[in-house]
């Protein structure tokens, strides 16, 4: 009967908390650090992958075929690597936007204190990548400069749900591409240590994210859903494609022009990427953010 009492936007809010609480329990019992968790004074052992051979962006395709077996590690690293740096763009990204949605808030709220344990999640993280990317003999991939400024621009006017799909969406698509790799004994083992770590504390961060994006749009309107359906797409479009960087196929020893052009071309890589993402178009569809202007975006990045 007390329940019946309980206005829904408090309903909302209590259950909210409930989540967060969970969440920092699950963090406070199985969390990693990976400056000791993984084994970076081990020199790079060249016979390894830096990730499996089927996510390669040529993997099916003829100049694949041609490669040797040194090269196809070489370039998996040198993929691993650009994967690795754009995770670290979009972390730092998703940290300002988590801050800036938290900022000013009550801190004994539950979802505060979430809020900031996952911050910290992705500073560590970030390290992670970092030190990875090093290990593999990676330069600093970056998004091309556009793109930058384009994360620039989101991460300031992002809130609300465009804020939290955006992040859903980076995070599921790392996250099924990582658990393949961390069960790949083909992988380097400290890129299958960094991809446990990372696979175990982001689905934490990715039940945030689902329960942030379906309890916000409880309250929006059609044209703010249209709107943020479509700023969610264009981020995951920009988000996706930076994912592996043109550079890594030259710094692999490859015929740059050659890869770049059957890569874009490769059919498996893009039905990899349909397939692996259709849990996340399933929960778009039923948060109802995969209007038309979004699926435009969408079927561009391979992602349905």
């Amino acid at each position: 009967m007390a329940s019946s009492t309980v206005r829904p936007e408090d309903q909302d809010r209590l259950a909210g908390e409930d989540v967060a609480r969970r969440l920092l329990d699950s963090a406070s019992k199985l969390s990693y650090d990976p400056a000791t968790e993984v084994d970076w004074d081990t020199p790079l052992d060249t016979a390894h992958h830096g990730a499996s051979p089927e996510w390669s962006t040529l993997y099916g395709t003829a100049y694949w075929q041609e490669l040797t077996d040194d090269q196809r590690k070489a370039l998996t690293r040198q993929e691993a690597a650009s994967v690795a740096s754009t995770g670290i763009w979009f972390e730092m990204i998703l940290q300002q936007m988590v801050l800036r949605d938290m900022y000013a808030k009550d801190p004994t709220d539950p979802r505060f204190q979430w809020a900031l344990t996952e911050v910290a999640d992705e500073c560590r993280h970030s390290i992670m990548f970092a030190r990875g990317a090093a290990k593999l003999g990676a330069p600093a991939y970056r998004p091309r400069r556009p793109v930058v400024e384009l994360g620039r621009a989101f991460k300031t006017l992002a809130f609300g749900e465009a804020a939290y799909a955006a992040i859903l969406v980076a995070e599921e698509v790392l996250d099924v591409m990582q658990r393949d790799w961390m069960r790949d004994e083909r992988v380097a083992p400290f890129v299958r240590t960094i991809n446990n770590i990372h696979v175990v504390e982001e689905s934490r961060h990715m039940k945030f994210a689902r329960d942030e994006t379906r309890r916000r749009l409880r309250t929006a309107g059609p044209l703010r859903r249209q709107i943020n359906s479509l700023v969610v797409a264009i981020a995951s479009y920009y988000i996706v494609t930076s994912m592996v960087n043109a550079d890594v196929y030259a710094n692999a020893g490859l015929d740059s022009a050659r890869a770049r052009a059957e890569a874009k071309a490769n059919e498996h890589h893009k039905s990899l990427m349909r397939s692996s993402c259709s849990g996340l178009m399933e929960f778009l569809a039923s948060a109802r953010l995969l209007t038309g202007p979004a699926l435009f975006f969408y079927k561009r990045a391979h992602l349905i």
